[in-house]
């Protein structure tokens, strides 16, 4: 018996999906460590929510940023959302979003010093009480115990999430001011939860559930006062 439609080779295509989801995957770049943050005990210190303990758990910086969620619970990081809030802040330092610190490029044991500068600005001729006429005033990186920074000062990037207060003083969260330095040198050190994004409250059991949580307690609130 002849047959009269070609005969197709159906072949599973989850197999094919898997791999092309692996390739996009891995053709993500994998951020180096830096200086404040050089290995994923210290990442995971940093994000805080108890995430340290699971340092461990977890092979190398390259597994840090290649594995999914998955592999993550296979590892036994649990709940969800502690996954979810792992997989986000990797993306977060990825994409060179870094909480306090982690745009450090003169770091030793953990600890980065920053110190107010006057950097010359072009157009700027203006002077006060506080700043000399064509400069402006910036927080700067500089190595443990140095005076300057590696690179001029014209070159140098103000570290991000400081501030000065009033004249001259550093001020920011995490930052440790100098003693014998009048507020014009601090320090910035890696601690448990510096990073950490604090998880809401629940209020009246959530959005989920707060209108049925209001209601029963009017209806229980009416019946006490009928009472």
């Amino acid at each position: 018996m002849l047959l009269r439609w070609p005969l197709r080779l159906f072949t599973p295509t989850t197999p094919h999906r898997t791999l092309t989801t692996l390739t996009k995957r891995e053709a993500r770049p994998i951020p180096p460590p830096t200086p404040f943050v050089p290995n994923t005990e210290t990442f995971l210190t940093l994000i805080g929510r108890g995430m340290k303990q699971h340092a461990p758990k977890i092979p190398s910086w390259e597994a840090l940023f290649r594995f999914t969620s998955t592999q993550f619970k296979n590892l036994g990081i649990e709940p969800a959302r502690n996954r979810k809030y792992l997989l986000n802040w990797r993306e977060r330092f990825r994409n060179g979003a870094y909480g306090i610190g982690g745009d450090l490029t003169e770091v030793q044991e953990g600890v980065g010093e920053i110190k107010v500068f006057e950097v010359p600005v072009p157009g700027r001729r203006r002077a006060t009480a506080t700043r000399t006429p064509g400069t402006k005033k910036v927080v700067l990186n500089v190595p443990p115990g140095a005076e300057r920074p590696t690179v001029p000062l014209e070159e140098a990037t103000p570290v991000r999430v400081v501030k000065l207060t009033g004249a001259q003083t550093i001020s920011g969260p995490y930052v440790e001011p100098i003693k014998g330095t009048s507020g014009l040198r601090a320090k910035i050190a890696v601690r448990e939860g510096l990073w950490e994004v604090k998880r809401g409250k629940k209020v009246d059991g959530g959005e989920r559930r707060k209108a049925e949580v209001r209601s029963k307690r009017r209806a229980e609130e009416r019946k006490a006062q009928r009472a």
